[in-house]
């Protein structure tokens, strides 16, 4: 979730509003916020007024309807999301989790990503997205700010979103990572048995060499070695704290 200063402070108030002041909530209920989400209602004057919906509250910190749509646009641009995996109990999910690591980040935090690093992944992002390469012309930067534009975002936004991205795994690299390996043959198997045959399905003629993903390869296969310990450790940061997803009809305490 990447904040403009306006989104930032309408979230303050809202979570203000939902500790502090409002002891009912309903989540049908929608509420004022600077987001995309259009209502069809109208002011007295006449104007619409732009509505957006509370989703979760993670320890004092608002999700809204539209991080949803945002976090949704954002898989939507990186190549290795399977549909599966960005369903909206997906998506919210993801978010809380997030919200959690984030917080826990804040307070012990680590080295910061450099803009050298920030500035390669990008690059060799805007070379692997098959429809970004072969339809939009990434290669420069008019066709970049196209491709993003077309999924809602300007390139600070997007490059934003992709520094939080890093700086979230490197922190989890370094809280889980001491005594897990990933060996070259792992990575291999990886491109070959998933990355391959996933390219194939999509049609992509001259999928990205291992060489130039072998880095983000990595990155999936430390995931999946520490999620074992990233689910037990979210299970009881979620225990410890306050974490709440509305649904329609129930009232917040």
């Amino acid at each position: 979730m990447v904040l403009t200063a306006q989104n930032a402070l309408n979230r303050s108030v809202m979570a203000a509003v939902a500790f502090a002041v409002v002891t009912v909530l309903m989540c049908d209920q929608v509420v004022m916020a600077g987001g995309r989400q259009q209502s069809s209602a109208a002011t007295g004057s006449g104007n619409a007024v732009t509505l957006d919906r509370v989703i979760a509250v993670v320890n004092g910190d608002v999700i809204l309807e539209s991080d949803v749509d945002e976090e949704r646009r954002f898989e939507e641009i990186q190549p290795y999301r399977s549909a599966a995996e960005n369903t909206r109990a997906k998506l919210i999910e993801r978010l809380v989790d997030r919200t959690l690591i984030l917080q826990q980040a804040a307070m012990e935090p680590e080295g910061k990503v450099s803009d050298a690093d920030l500035d390669a992944q990008i690059a060799t992002l805007r070379r692997d997205i098959p429809a970004c390469k072969d339809q939009y012309h990434c290669e420069t930067d008019e066709g970049w700010a196209k491709y993003l534009g077309d999924h809602g975002f300007t390139v600070e936004e997007f490059r934003s979103m992709w520094l939080q991205r890093m700086q979230l795994l490197k922190f989890i690299q370094v809280r889980f990572r001491n005594g897990i390996t990933i060996s070259d043959d792992e990575i291999n198997q990886y491109y070959e048995k998933t990355m391959l045959p996933e390219y194939a399905r999509r049609g992509v003629k001259n999928p990205p060499p291992l060489e130039n993903i072998k880095r983000r390869i990595e990155e999936v296969l430390l995931q999946q070695q520490v999620s074992a310990l990233l689910e037990d450790w979210l299970k009881s940061l979620r225990a410890e704290g306050s974490v709440q997803i509305m649904t329609p009809g129930e009232v917040s305490p």
